[in-house]
């Protein structure tokens, strides 16, 4: 007789029997001083670049980063901004960090992307070296990190609000005499932006939880002084990264987690919606900004601006909706009806420039995201623990962005 052992008549393998190992044994296996110093370093420098940047917004006296160095002082309060910003993105970032170890799902540390322009930084990444094929583990993945990242820039925004100085604090900042002079004399900041003769006036946009959370305190200032706040700023940024990354579009966290919600089908025709509304958006920033950068070579009625858009619009649509006409040319028409309503309309003129963030958001999606979710293997339907994280993270969507973010006035 054989007495070979077998394992017929179970079914059972080795390695099921294989203990997996914990979150903190993976870390300890696929970290070493090599990967540590890297991504260290990448944070290191993304921290003096944002403190840079940050000193010029939140500083008295500003230095137009990178042209110049800020005074000591200066740079401590961009060094707080750049604190509680970085500090919004990496514990963003670790959410989903951890959520793909305890998925055991191979992730690198974050990467923290420094930049001598706009804030000092576009942000921070991480890269999952492997495909998820099961809509449970997408979902914890693409949810921790907004999550996680809300909880903070909402303490941070909060804890800027119920620390606010009465509006003379103004009178700390170099410039803006305009609404110095106002405070001075009326202590409070006027209702509109005062036109400051060093030209022109920087607008943050607002948005509905920020309003909201606004309507509560005392001496809250405008939209076009509250960067000089470093909590309130990086409070505001932190809501509005996160509304970013919940865009409900592709493989952002926002494409992870409503394709868990409702399925590849319905997920498709979504995410094509909601790239026409951005492309839109997007259009509303172009155009004026194409006709100021053309001057008189765009008159009348800023047609070579409206050419040149068209041109780009169509090239954007051809690749985010594969050359797919039945989406391309009613959404083409759409969106430059729209946007066309919009400015005559609504801003009246094409002089008001917004900060083209719809526009590369646009490409950056069309180019390197793409909008369609691709399908995954194996579909679950969400518990109900789940579906509720999943439908909060898309109302935090809405409560947290704005159409139009910072523009000039």
């Amino acid at each position: 007789m054989d007495n070979k052992p077998t394992t017929e008549t179970t079914g059972f393998q080795i390695s099921d029997f294989t203990a997996k190992p914990t979150i903190w044994e993976t870390m300890q296996r696929d970290l070493d001083s090599k990967t540590v110093t890297k991504h260290l370093s990448l944070f290191l420098i993304t921290v003096l670049t944002v403190s840079l940047a940050g000193a010029s917004f939140v500083g008295f006296n500003p230095a137009p980063f990178p042209l110049a160095l800020p005074s000591l002082s200066d740079f401590y309060r961009g060094l707080l901004f750049s604190g509680l910003l970085l500090g919004f993105l990496g514990v963003h970032e670790f959410g989903h960090y951890f959520a793909a170890l305890y998925h055991h799902i191979k992730v690198t540390l974050p990467y923290f992307i420094p930049i001598p322009l706009g804030i000092g930084t576009v942000g921070a990444v991480i890269r999952i070296k492997q495909k998820i094929n099961d809509t449970y583990k997408m979902f914890d993945v693409g949810v921790a990190g907004p999550l996680a990242g809300f909880v903070v820039s909402l303490g941070v925004l909060l804890y800027g609000f119920s620390t606010l100085p009465d509006p003379s604090f103004i009178q700390n900042f170099a410039g803006h005499e305009a609404v110095k002079e106002y405070v001075a004399q009326y202590g409070v900041f006027p209702d509109n932006p005062l036109q400051e003769t060093n030209g022109k006036v920087l607008i943050v946009g607002d948005t509905l939880l920020y309003g909201l959370l606004a309507s509560f305190f005392e001496n809250v200032p405008p939209m076009w002084e509250m960067y000089h706040y470093p909590f309130l700023f990086a409070g505001w940024l932190g809501l509005f990264f996160t509304a970013l990354n919940l865009t409900p579009i592709g493989q952002l966290d926002g494409g992870h987690i409503l394709y868990s919600l409702i399925g590849f089908e319905k997920h498709k025709i979504v995410a094509r919606i909601f790239f026409a509304v951005l492309i839109t958006l997007g259009g509303t920033e172009a155009v004026p900004f194409i006709h100021l950068s053309l001057g008189e070579f765009s008159y009348p009625y800023g047609l070579l601006s409206w050419i040149i858009w068209g041109g780009v619009l169509m090239m954007l649509l051809r690749k985010a909706f594969r050359n797919d006409f039945e989406w391309i040319i009613p959404v083409f028409t759409a969106s430059l009806g729209v946007t066309a309503l919009y400015l005559f309309f609504v801003v009246g003129n094409l002089t008001t420039a917004g900060s083209l963030i719809w526009v590369v958001w646009s490409f950056f999606i069309a180019y390197f995201v793409g909008v369609e979710h691709p399908p995954a293997l194996r579909e679950r339907e969400l518990d109900p623990t789940r579906k509720f994280l999943g439908w909060l993270s898309m109302a935090i969507f809405v409560l947290c962005i704005s159409p139009n973010p910072l523009y000039l006035i």
